[in-house]
């Protein structure tokens, strides 16, 4: 499929030649959810910690005997039923991450990549690198470009001057062609992808299908 290249002025100069597999597939909406689901597990840190009845401070001499006093029976202060006592099944520090087969994920951003295409949300533009690293100076031509409105930059390389001057911008964000996140490229409304990334997608993610892509949908 042929695609426009715009300039850092907004006008179409060229056009580039985009892999039917990669931007032209179908899309496999399983594939997004699992890819996207993957990633925000693995995002969470999973520190959360209480402390069970063995860790909370107290004594373990018994209160009170175990009859005849008229309270109800008690073994020891750090009691659960007590207040400051410990806590039964409480959330404990635990790491929530697990992978996806790696075609599951390939799938996904290939789904992706199409769908923004078919939504019109992709557009191809010629490499630039911003040399003062001001952000004023990369706001001039994003807003040629997109509508300002969580955005996202696929670089073809490590531009550390481009990223620079996005870092303070909240509503962009900065992927690399070989390291995409399929959260970010599924909620962004306006993907900004270089020429130069484009060609190197053509070759990084393979059009062919099989049957572990096909359990995916």
């Amino acid at each position: 499929m042929n695609a426009k290249v715009y300039s850092i002025q907004g006008e179409p100069v060229r056009d580039i030649e985009l892999a039917d597999g990669v931007f032209g597939c179908k899309v496999s909406r399983g594939s997004i959810y699992y890819a996207i689901r993957n990633e925000l597990a693995n995002r969470r840190q999973g520190t959360a910690s209480t402390k069970t009845r063995a860790e909370v401070k107290g004594s373990g001499a018994k209160p009170w005997a175990q009859k005849g006093t008229g309270h109800a029976r008690a073994g020891h202060k750090r009691s659960p039923l007590w207040g400051g006592g410990g806590l039964i099944f409480g959330p404990r520090p635990r790491d929530y991450s697990y992978t996806i087969p790696k075609k599951v994920k390939r799938l996904a951003m290939r789904s992706i990549l199409s769908m923004k295409v078919s939504e019109e949300r992709l557009k191809v533009v010629e490499d630039f690198t911003v040399e003062s690293g001001r952000t004023k100076d990369l706001l001039s031509i994003l807003s040629k470009l997109g509508d300002g409105e969580r955005s996202v930059l696929i670089l073809g390389g490590e531009d550390g001057m481009v990223r620079r001057a996005g870092r303070n911008l909240p509503w962009l964000t900065f992927l690399s062609y070989n390291r995409l996140s399929a959260h970010d490229l599924y909620y962004g409304r306006s993907i900004i992808l270089l020429e130069t990334a484009a060609r190197k997608l053509n070759d990084f993610y393979p059009g062919t299908e099989s049957e572990a892509e096909h359990a995916a949908r």
